[in-house]
């Protein structure tokens, strides 16, 4: 697990990874070696089990931190991908404060919360348990995504809630709760996006977004982001074939 990440994090560093969606460990470990801070394991929409999870982070190791996205912000898929290794966890779809305290205490070992313990990867199968239990919560990253309305509308909530150490904006799936698919350059939609850059930059809650390209973040670097999510492995993989075909 990588020890400074979350230190990063909550220190303002500008942390730049890219979005894994294949289940391959080569592919992730082509990516760890390209410079990035940090890879997003989108377990959410990537054919991914829980055995692809492992040995992406096997592969990956400790060259960059690797959050895993879960399916959703339930308890179950934070504990395994948590139990599995991963440096830290994306909660798609938090719409509510009480959405994103559940989301904390199923990630932090008590008295901080609620997480189950058991004998993991994480764990050195038992050889590291005690020093990883008592590290775990200084360590681990929890990132809550505001990609609806009604996580707009409850923002002010949801950065209060002790324990969220950033929130990610997810634009698409917000242009979608707003009736405005894939239409994120609207201005209903642009403004959602400001009112939340007010509340978490107000209460000094790092904020993230993801964006196909490296022009779709760099504004958003201006406006004071520091979690960054630039491309997808699939369209990077694609349009370089393209270039190189149409180059030839």
């Amino acid at each position: 697990m990588n020890s400074t990440f979350r230190k990063r994090l909550l220190g303002g560093d500008k942390l730049i990874g890219t979005m894994l969606t294949l289940p391959s460990p080569s592919v992730a470990e082509i990516l760890a070696d390209a410079g990035f801070d940090w890879l997003f394991i989108d377990w959410e929409h990537g054919p991914f089990e829980t055995g692809d999870i492992q040995s992406i982070l096997q592969a990956v190791n400790d060259r960059v931190a690797c959050h895993v996205r879960v399916p959703n912000a339930a308890e179950l898929p934070i504990k395994k991908a948590l139990d599995l290794g991963a440096d830290g966890i994306i909660a798609p779809q938090v719409n509510s404060a009480e959405q994103a305290q559940c989301v904390v205490e199923w990630s932090r070992y008590a008295p901080q919360g609620s997480r189950g313990i058991g004998l993991a990867r994480a764990h050195g199968y038992g050889m590291n348990f005690q020093e990883y239990i008592e590290t775990a919560n200084e360590r681990i990253s929890v990132v809550v995504q505001a990609e609806h309305i009604r996580a707009v509308e409850n923002i002010e909530a949801i950065v209060k809630v002790v324990g969220v150490d950033a929130v990610l904006i997810g634009p698409y799936d917000l242009s979608a709760s707003m009736g405005k698919t894939g239409q994120v350059a609207d201005p209903e939609v642009v403004q959602a996006i400001e009112h939340v850059t007010k509340a978490c930059q107000g209460a000094k809650i790092p904020l993230g977004i993801f964006g196909v390209s490296a022009n779709a973040v760099i504004p958003y670097i201006d406006l004071g982001y520091t979690l960054i999510v630039a491309g997808v492995d699939t369209a990077m993989l694609g349009n370089a074939a393209r270039k190189l075909r149409s180059q030839l």
